[in-house]
């Protein structure tokens, strides 16, 4: 009860509710959130303090950056998203909220597309500097196991590396991601390869070109670090998954190298294990196996990399689909 009503308290200031509406479509830091709602850093500040502390919202460092998101386990959580629903998003106000964050999002992906463009032919040089890619492509053919891999798709291919080098089991391989002058330098692996049975594709992660339940395995490698919306993307990885299929995440741990996010585009310094698992439990995938290889120690600089093997378990894909049944028989009678 005493829980309940601290929520309500903290929630209930007009700068407050905006908060939690834009911060319902994503995580953000401070100085975005700022811009955002066209008021002082330290006026804002106070107010995501006292919500944090309520425990609507979740508050967590990341190297120079404070990012703020919707908070997932707590009562303040709930109470969080029921208020979220109620606010009316034809709302002027939030609705000039929306537009101004969406206009970060695109300056986002306008900085990180230049990225991409600028170093697509460089792009295996820039991925091999702190961790030995050899030693990632073996643990993950490890974790995939032997056999035929079915259906197979890689989430922002790249230069098409990964697709390469599980195509070759694959009955179908496709590589899907955004940059047009990744996909060329894609394209001409494949074929130098010989990999007929493999192709790419220009697609959004967070919307993919693919039926649901199209693919039996699928990789996302090195890529989760790059997003503003993770558990979106992953979201969006498990409605393509058939009941049964497996995912393998392949991503850096957290890291203090400020330079990759300010020269490489890197929105995340590294991923958690704790946001995985929650990332994972909301896209109801299971995760299986993970795996750590920590960096030479010849290398100072170097980083660890993290891997995640998860299911898209048969049992919760069926009773979703029965529960779906059952509401709709439901509203028949």
């Amino acid at each position: 009860m005493d829980e309940l009503l601290a929520g309500m308290r903290a929630i209930a200031e007009t700068t407050r509710l905006r908060l939690l509406f834009v911060l319902s479509h994503g995580e953000f830091n401070v100085s975005e959130l700022t811009q955002i709602l066209g008021q002082s850093q330290p006026r804002v500040s106070r107010h995501l303090k006292l919500m944090a502390e309520a425990g609507l919202l979740s508050r967590y460092k990341e190297g120079s950056w404070v990012l703020f998101r919707l908070s997932e386990q707590t009562r303040g959580a709930a109470l969080a998203r029921a208020i979220v629903d109620l606010l009316p998003g034809s709302d002027s106000v939030l609705v000039s909220d929306i537009a101004r964050l969406e206009e970060i999002r695109r300056q986002r992906a306008e900085a990180a597309a230049l990225y991409f463009g600028t170093n697509a032919a460089n792009w295996e040089k820039l991925r091999s500097l702190y961790v030995s890619e050899g030693d990632v492509e073996a643990a993950m053919v490890d974790l995939a196991g032997a056999g035929d891999l079915g259906n197979y798709l890689d989430l922002g291919t790249g230069t098409g590396r990964i697709l390469s080098l599980f195509a070759g089991r694959a009955a179908q391989a496709i590589g899907i991601d955004q940059s047009r002058e990744m996909l060329g330098v894609a394209r001409a692996n494949l074929e130098a390869a010989g990999l007929r049975q493999a192709q790419v594709r220009q697609g959004d992660i967070y919307a993919l070109p693919l039926p649901n339940a199209a693919a039996d395995f699928i990789t996302i490698h090195q890529v989760l670090h790059y997003l503003d919306d993770p558990a979106r993307a992953l979201t969006e990885a498990a409605r393509v998954l058939k009941p049964g299929g497996r995912l393998l995440i392949v991503d850096f741990a957290p890291h203090e190298l400020e330079h990759l996010r300010d020269q490489h585009a890197h929105r995340r310094l590294g991923i958690a294990p704790d946001a995985i698992a929650s990332w994972l439990k909301r896209a109801d995938l299971r995760l299986v196996r993970e795996r750590t290889l920590p960096p030479p120690r010849t290398n100072g600089s170097g980083l660890t990399v993290s891997l995640w093997l998860a299911e898209r378990p048969a049992a919760i894909v069926a009773q979703k689909e029965q529960a779906a049944r059952n509401r709709v028989e439901g509203n028949l009678a």
